[in-house]
């Protein structure tokens, strides 16, 4: 075991979260560091759904048939954790749909304009760009803190702007952008706030924070549910005008169930989502959250000594935690999947490498199946490679 580290502020790394790594089933020689991307599935929640997929093989028609009403006791399971209204949520597969469904009840016209930053996800961000007019703002990753991105936001509304569409918690850059402040600010000036939740289930005490017009969320990330799990609420205003993603049987009961009914499908992740909830409510959401928290600071520490890595301003209570790189590394996608890729296959680490015209940067997370070493290994490897003086994935 690599010798323990401590940051140039004297901080040691967290103890391991009792039992954390045993819940999970992931390759011991990788380092996870990325759960902030796809998350990882806990063997208890696993277990689940492999037991609904062999029920759903032995009687089709028994499981297909109760399907609509087992996903209704799940929504009001997985709401009694969100704090939302059960009849105010959808089960959705993914925020990207989500964000679709929403702006398409928006019955957005071309003309129209909807207010993004450069800090969203690209997917999100494109669907309102099939629909509307988008404006960009422009946001630099070392604003101060969140009064500041949320002035940046406020500055760039006019008379035009009927949709704001903007992340909790911004992926690349790991802060917040949509807090309550801002969506208050907004609603007073009479815009319709989308609010891409991708992170917040699981990472955030309150997801649903500052009663966004629409607000959507991953339940496969901090929420510990299988890929293809997430939720889209709804204000009561706007929930008849939701628009099911496909015709089907459950067209008549209108939102949720139309919207979460799909035919013949894969229902099972969507069924044990509330088990992954129920799990980090079993180890103590607060206490997992605490501990992420502390941990990523430790390894977001280790990186911020190196030469050339600048640390961006963050939440201390989130699981993640983005730095800038030496100037020049990763200024376009292909640019910051190919380091991305490269470290993974020079150090055996999982990072997210984000692109920014100038030089982008790099984020860490933390889970319960992290220990300290593992940023320690990622701080050895990236500070030889930098070290080069040559783009790594030249």
């Amino acid at each position: 075991m690599a010798t323990e580290r401590m940051t140039a502020s004297g901080a040691a790394g967290p103890a391991a979260f009792p039992g954390g790594a045993e819940l999970f089933r992931l390759d011991p020689a990788v380092a996870h560091l990325n759960h902030g991307s796809f998350g990882a599935v806990p063997l208890p929640v696993s277990r689940v759904r492999a037991t609904l997929a062999a029920e759903a093989d032995a009687d089709p028609d028994a499981f297909f048939l109760a399907v609509p009403a087992r996903l209704a006791d799940a929504r009001r399971r997985i709401a009694a954790h969100l704090g939302a209204d059960p009849e105010g949520i959808a089960l959705v597969s993914n925020a990207t749909e989500a964000a679709n469904l929403a702006l398409d009840a928006l019955g957005l016209r071309p003309e129209d304009e909807v207010l993004v930053t450069d800090h969203g996800y690209g997917t999100v961000t494109g669907a309102a760009a099939r629909r509307a007019r988008v404006a960009t703002v422009a946001l630099d990753p070392e604003l101060p803190d969140e009064a500041a991105v949320a002035a940046a936001v406020l500055a760039a509304v006019t008379p035009r702007t009927k949709v704001a569409l903007l992340d909790a918690v911004s992926s690349p850059t790991a802060r917040t952008v949509a807090g309550p402040a801002l969506l208050a600010a907004l609603r007073e000036r009479g815009v319709v706030t989308v609010v891409d939740g991708a992170h917040a289930p699981g990472m955030l005490a309150e997801p649903l924070a500052g009663e966004p017009d629409f607000w959507f969320g991953n339940l496969h990330k901090w929420a510990y549910a299988p890929a293809g799990s997430a939720v889209l609420a709804v204000a009561p205003r706007h929930r008849d005008r939701v628009p099911a993603p496909v015709p089907s049987w459950e067209d008549e009961h209108g939102f949720p169930r139309a919207v979460e009914y799909r035919a013949t499908t894969d229902y099972t992740g969507l069924l044990a989502a509330p088990e992954g909830l129920d799990l980090l409510a079993a180890l103590g959401a607060s206490k997992v959250r605490a501990h992420n928290a502390e941990l990523v600071a430790y390894g977001a520490g280790l990186l911020a000594e190196l030469p050339g890595l600048t640390a961006l301003p963050y939440e201390a209570s989130l699981a993640m935690r983005s730095l800038r790189l030496p100037r020049g590394l990763a200024r376009t996608h292909p640019e910051a999947a190919a380091l991305r890729e490269h470290i993974a296959a020079r150090l055996g680490c999982r990072v997210l490498v984000w692109p920014w015209p100038t030089g982008g940067g790099i984020r860490v997370s933390a889970q319960i199946y992290n220990r300290p070493e593992e940023y320690e290994r990622l701080a050895r490897g990236l500070g030889e490679l930098l070290a080069q003086g040559v783009p790594p994935y030249a």
